[in-house]
């Protein structure tokens, strides 16, 4: 037995026993501002790549995917629509997140004299030893 759509929501799904059709509409223009917006952002992210402004490109990328991400979960996941405790959750994940990446970054520096500039000792001998003369992609650390 399948349902059809019989109630619209001019009515407000006052009618008994019927159910609407979704929980909630957004204007089609709402939707493609949004949707422009990402697209927009998207751009910028790809060009902060091509700019060179020292460290702070992983900054502007994180805090565009962060607009980006909010701007998803708000208008096409319903969230600014949803009950405040949904919004609550969302605000919450996104502090441990940012505060568990602060963490890490603090923790990058006490491991910068054992990061090797190529394959590691163990490595490179066995690659030596087993394909002599093989092309092995080197790092090569950024310098601006």
């Amino acid at each position: 037995m399948s349902h059809t759509a019989t109630i619209s929501h001019e009515t407000g799904g006052k009618i008994p026993g019927a159910h609407p059709i979704v929980g909630h509409l957004v204007p089609t223009w709402l939707l493609v501002f949004v949707g422009t917006s990402l697209l927009m952002l998207t751009v910028i992210t790809v060009a902060v790549r091509y700019i060179d402004i020292g460290e702070f490109n992983i900054i502007v990328a994180l805090g565009v995917a962060l607009v980006k991400a909010t701007l998803v979960c708000l208008f096409f996941m319903h969230l600014r629509w949803d009950r405040s405790f949904n919004t609550l959750v969302f605000v919450v994940s996104v502090v441990l997140v940012l505060l568990m990446m602060a963490f890490l970054i603090m923790d990058t520096n006490q491991y910068h004299d054992t990061q090797f500039d190529g394959n590691a000792p163990n490595a490179e001998s066995t690659l030596q030893a087993n394909a002599p003369g093989a092309p092995v992609a080197r790092f090569k650390p950024y310098s601006p």
